[in-house]
């Protein structure tokens, strides 16, 4: 089994932006040194509680702090931008990262509609289906063939590459899973989003595969809340940071506040469906839940998504892992 990493860069409550962006460098180092095959980045705006705003400058970042593990955004959030300007960020970072960039695609806006009109220019909103064709724009400047084609009108996509960061789609719903397998992509299923209907979704992705130059075969992989400790109990007591953090929406709280936290009889019955869905507890618990969804999902990646008050409990909880799966490096 291979496993990645997903990022949010979590700001505790207490701490600074600047502490979680640093944090998610280092995190980066450590899981490369642990044998993790992938460390990519989410994008949020507007999000107290999240300094994952700018992914394709803190790609560079991570890149440039690290030498093996494949660097990318979990993902750039296509309806905000213009497709030219993303190929020529992603082409640049591939120049410097050469073979080490993926660049993964979602469709959702990553923030509320106000905060997504501002990020626009023009201040008006992207509709949801014109993601679709904007990704076909995207594909075109990647695509050699096209690429240069049209000299007359200027149009030339700087810096010129000689390899092209491997594009994938992020999804958590049949539309994304239809746009991936439409044009040939790897698909990531963010089953944190969506827990229950991946099975379906990712049967939609292998059933509509359409083979592509660079992608013979369907390729899926699945996103998903981890979290390891050295008891289920004392996962269970870290996680209770993250399960208060969904209902307050400010900075993740420590485990003490998010325990006084005064919870609705639903949120109660929430923290427990979460508790039941996650990924979450000793190393014996975790691993054999992994390896179930491997089986249930047909996947033999995972990317792990971890979310915990102390920075100390997120880098053990992939130690853990590390170890239990024998990745490379995690004995060391």
């Amino acid at each position: 089994m291979q496993l990645s990493v997903i990022d949010q860069s979590p700001i505790r409550e207490g701490g600074t932006a600047s502490e979680a962006i640093h944090e998610s460098v280092k995190l980066a180092q450590a899981t490369e040194k642990l044998g993790y095959k992938r460390y990519w980045v989410a994008e949020h705006h507007a999000s107290q509680g999240l300094a994952c705003s700018a992914p394709e400058i803190l790609i560079s970042a991570i890149a440039g702090s690290t030498q093996s593990i494949r660097v990318g955004s979990g993902g750039v959030m296509l309806l905000h931008y213009s497709p030219m300007k993303v190929a020529e960020q992603f082409q640049t970072l591939e120049i410097l990262h050469q073979n080490r960039i993926d660049l993964g695609l979602g469709r959702a806006i990553g923030g509320h509609q106000k905060v997504a009109s501002r990020l626009s220019f023009d201040r008006e909103l992207i509709p949801l289906d014109a993601y679709e064709a904007m990704i076909c724009e995207l594909l075109d400047y990647f695509n050699e063939k096209k690429l240069y084609s049209d000299p007359a009108n200027g149009m030339l996509v700087q810096p010129i590459l000689e390899t092209f960061p491997a594009i994938w789609i992020l999804g958590s719903s049949n539309e994304s899973a239809f746009i991936a397998a439409k044009y040939g992509l790897p698909f990531c299923f963010a089953e944190f989003l969506n827990p229950l209907s991946g099975e379906e979704i990712l049967e939609i992705y292998r059933n509509n595969f359409r083979d592509s130059v660079p992608n013979a075969e369907p390729q899926a992989t699945v996103a998903l809340s981890a979290l390891c400790a050295d008891s289920r109990l004392s996962a269970e007591n870290i996680a209770w940071s993250r399960y208060c953090w969904q209902f307050r929406r400010g900075k993740i709280p420590s485990i003490e506040e998010a325990r006084i936290f005064q919870y609705s009889d639903a949120e109660i019955d929430y923290v427990n469906y979460l508790k039941a869905v996650d990924v979450l507890g000793s190393v014996a618990d975790v691993g054999e839940k992994l390896r179930a969804r491997a089986e249930r999902y047909a996947v033999d990646e995972f990317f792990l998504l971890t979310t915990t008050y102390d920075f100390s409990d997120r880098i053990r909880s992939y130690e853990l892992i590390a170890e239990e799966f024998q990745l490379l490096g995690a004995s060391k």
